[in-house]
């Protein structure tokens, strides 16, 4: 009986060591017992765009958790973080950018088994699953504070956003909930169309003219090209390859028989001649005939348009083309799409298929991201750094340490897979970038993004100026240097950063700026091409910076023209426009760059650099409305590139699933396409939170300056952006859209005063547009290079006294159903009218290809 009794209490006494054990931190395997959720409580909070939301701790090990060995670091998109109205158990603190950490209050203790929920409230609403807490990892401390062990939670869930309150962001939001039924009354403007009243090509050309007859392409038909077009002879032979299995011959000079033709001479079309083609087909082959090589390899591509998307689906060794003439040329000389691969990194070669799809659309400018405060992507030679500390995230003890922190769900790993924040592209991978883009007939155009929006860099820079120190060599240590270390500004960047905009009053960081812009001339160089842009970033540095810096208030001194120290960013630009015109590199940056602060604290147009080769890339449409419109009257050459329209990273709408974000509000294809360039104030008609714009007293577009306008480009911020198919995602369809208002010729709505009778003729234009989406151009995607990763629109539906009526945004999809609770299938119920059901329905829209949307789900009531 005593050795029961003892052998009890031995056990007993175990079981509790085991079970509150706190002393040293946890075994990774119990650590990872330790379960976590989150969810959005509200966006109806006191502050009118707040939010609230919950952690909840479930202590599944056999660990103590106190108020001193543990705390919980995430990155989560960045807001301000307010205090708490009733205390909690722990305490959410921003560290810096999206970087966060949560840390228990004095008395926290979690015990094994137990559970705990930990509020906290924000600024600035949330409404999307991409807004969650991402990345997070537990680190455990000793006695003495100490890092002990750092475990990333491995039992994460985020609860589902369903009620109005989790949606809408606050009582000013306008917009309608995401629902089938809402999608259903949207969907009912739309029209299925037969194949004949479908674009033939996406971009439109400027003339069409269908003929009669069919012209059978097989590799009976050689390939003819004039001298100095053997690459776009070579592409369009490995195209037609791919389709039919076949090889097609090449041979330079005149045709000598039926076949393919390929050649260069003087033509215009609407008064263009740059990229400018003519195609024909009948029965005599094809004919292709460019006033330069670019404009052949536009006409090359509107032929691969114009082949079947059947035959896409299904290779065939024959393809039957119907006869056609068409002249074409482009509406801008400016096409462009920005990619940032800092945020979260893509590798090649995802860059080099998304070249591909830009070549397809004839879009001719890649704004190549490669720096910025979360990631230095390039590497450069003599700064080794910039790769070994600017390219890769990981855990480290603060802020203040020459060491990227996490971010954007990044952990605290480098370079951990299935991650984004770690990679970089040697000068090999950049060079091959160069060449394949120049052979698709795109400009690459490099971006190096100062003053703010540098943290990568500075991190850099200081982890090589302490090396530098540790050897004695403080002259060289001082050489790219790019803070001044006496500055003691605070400030917070719009992405939260309070570290990240260089000193503007030292030689060094213009130094570093001309020794990054001498070693990417090289790879230009290296390349074969010539480098005759850079980009020189210039948005969104903070209020407050340069107000405690001892040099920069030596440089005001010496300045007091500038007075505001908000205003040292004119200096800066003006100095680094100087630099970079001694290197013939025409500047680009965004809009802020050519702003200036004025008494009144508002920013104004700066016309100090007109005439001098600046070309201001126009973004703040909503927030400064007419800002495009004053810089071309002003005679600045602009690129714009509209929130409201361009933005791929803004989400497609509301819907909590749908990824992405929504600070310019949503934005989908049908907004890149609606879009009048020389007058935008007839297609932006809302703000962000679906409030009515109005545009009195504001300055209209002066027919004059319609020629400053050199084009238009779209943008992929990548914060929301995790890995290949997510940016295939964003980008695809949109990027057909913005290929129309890029390259078609004008839209005769975008002329139409009266708002009633031009919204008719736009919903008509879109019909045809959403159309060819539906019935051509996305199942082609699924084919092209292995498929991209396209977006479909879920289906609308309603169910009226049990019957279920259904629509799709895209007509021409088919849409599939269930009643049992399953996810619809290709091999489904189709859709075909209004049916009598019961219970829950799950509906999918289907392409041709068989790739579907996410699920729509009503049930009977």
């Amino acid at each position: 009986m005593r050795t029961t009794f003892f052998t009890a209490l031995i056990v007993a006494f175990v079981v509790c060591f085991n079970g509150c054990r706190s002393g040293d931190a946890p075994a990774t395997d119990e650590a990872k017992k330790i379960a976590v959720s989150w969810e959005l409580v509200t966006n109806f909070t006191e502050i009118e765009t707040g939010f609230e939301a919950r952690f909840t701790l479930t202590n599944q090990s056999d660990f103590l958790l106190t108020d001193t060995n543990w705390a919980l670091f995430f990155n989560m998109s960045p807001r301000p973080i307010m205090p708490t109205q009733v205390p909690q158990p722990a305490t959410v603190h921003h560290i810096n950018g999206d970087w966060y950490k949560l840390t228990p209050n004095v008395g926290f203790s979690l015990k094994p088994g137990a559970t705990v929920d930990i509020r906290y409230e924000g600024t600035e609403a949330v409404n999307k699953v991409t807004d969650a807490p991402l990345g997070l990892y537990f680190v455990f401390y000793n006695k003495e504070g100490k890092e002990q062990n750092i475990v990333q939670v491995a039992n994460y869930s985020i609860k589902p956003f369903t009620k109005k309150e989790q949606i809408l962001r606050g009582k000013i939001d306008l917009e309608p909930l995401p629902t089938p039924e809402h999608t259903y009354q949207t969907n009912l403007v739309a029209s299925l169309l037969p194949a004949d009243k479908l674009q033939k090509i996406i971009p439109s050309p400027v003339k069409l003219i269908p003929g009669a007859g069919t012209l059978t392409v097989n590799s009976s038909l050689p390939i003819y090209a004039d001298k100095g077009l053997e690459n776009e002879a070579h592409f369009l032979s490995q195209k037609l390859k791919t389709l039919t299995g076949s090889d097609f011959s090449v041979s330079t000079g005149a045709p000598k028989g039926k076949g393919i033709a390929l050649k260069m001479s003087k033509i215009s079309v609407n008064g263009v001649t740059k990229e400018a083609y003519q195609l024909g087909i009948d029965g005599n082959g094809v004919s292709i005939t460019g006033n330069d090589a670019a404009g052949v390899f536009y006409g090359v591509q509107s032929l691969l348009a114009l082949i079947p998307t059947t035959t896409y689906l299904k290779p065939s060794a024959n393809i039957a083309l119907t006869y056609v003439q068409i002249e074409d040329a482009p509406r801008f000389e400016f096409r462009g799409m920005h990619l940032d691969v800092s945020r979260n990194f893509q590798t090649k070669e995802t860059i080099l298929r998304l070249l591909d799809l830009l070549a397809f659309y004839k879009v001719n400018k890649f704004l190549f991201y490669t720096t910025e405060d979360e990631g230095w992507r390039l590497e450069i030679d003599g700064l080794p750094e910039l790769t070994q500390v600017g390219a890769q995230r990981e855990h480290t003890s603060g802020k203040e340490t020459p060491v990227l922190h996490p971010a954007y769900g990044s952990g605290p790993k480098a370079y951990d897979e299935g991650k984004y924040g770690s990679g970089f592209y040697t000068k090999a991978d950049f060079i091959e970038i160069l060449k394949y883009a120049n052979e698709r007939h795109i400009k690459v155009i490099p971006e190096l993004n100062l003053p703010g929006h540098a943290r990568a860099a500075i991190k850099a820079m200081e982890s090589r100026y302490a090396r530098l120190m540790k050897e004695g060599k403080e002259k060289e240590a001082n050489e790219y240097r790019l803070i001044d270390p006496a500055d003691k500004s605070v400030y917070l960047s719009a992405q939260g950063y309070t570290d990240n905009v260089v000193s503007v009053g030292i030689e060094s960081t213009y130094h570093f700026y001309e020794k990054v812009v001498d070693e990417i001339t090289k790879m230009y160089k290296e390349a074969g091409l010539p480098m005759d842009v850079m980009h020189a970033g210039g948005d969104e540095v903070p209020e407050g910076v340069w107000t405690k810096s001892p040099i920069a208030a030596k440089l005001l001194k010496e300045n007091p023209a500038i007075k505001d120290p908000k205003n040292l960013q004119a200096y800066f630009f003006g100095k680094l426009r100087e630099r970079l015109a001694k290197r013939n590199l025409e500047v680009h940056a965004w809009e802020e760059a050519v702003l200036v602060k004025a008494p009144d604290g508002k920013l104004v147009m700066n016309p100090e650099f007109v005439g001098k080769g600046v070309v201001p890339y126009v973004w703040n449409n909503l927030f400064d409305i007419d800002l495009g419109n004053r810089l071309a009257n002003a005679g600045y050459p602009v690129v714009l590139c509209n929130v409201s329209n361009f933005y791929f990273d803004m989400s497609y709408n509301n819907d909590p699933q749908e990824p992405g974000l929504y600070w310019a509000g949503y934005v989908d294809t049908r907004n890149n396409w609606a879009f009048a360039p020389f007058d935008m104030f007839k297609t932006t008609y809302k703000t962000s939170m679906g409030k009515p714009l109005s545009f009195e007293g504001l300055e209209h577009m002066k027919p004059e300056a319609r020629k400053n306008v050199r084009g238009i480009e779209s943008q992929l911020w990548s914060e929301t952006v995790k890995g290949r198919d997510m940016a295939e995602y964003d980008i695809l369809p949109k990027l057909l859209g913005f290929s129309e208002s890029a390259w078609a010729p004008e839209r005769p709505w975008e002329t139409i005063e009266n708002r009633p009778a031009r919204e008719k003729s736009m919903s008509a234009g879109w019909n045809v547009f959403a159309n060819t989406l539906a019935q051509k151009d996305l199942p082609r995607l699924a084919k092209i290079n292995g498929g991209y990763n396209y977006r479909l629109p879920l289906p609308g539906a309603i169910i009226d006294q049990g019957t279920l009526k259904a629509n799709v945004e895209l007509p021409g999809l088919a849409i599939r159903y269930t009643t049992n609770g399953a996810e619809p299938t290709i091999q489904s119920a189709l859709y075909t009218g209004p049916v009598k059901v019961s219970g829950t329905v799950k509906l999918k829209s289907f392409d041709a290809s068989g790739r579907s949307s996410r699920s729509a789900v009503v049930a009977v009531p």
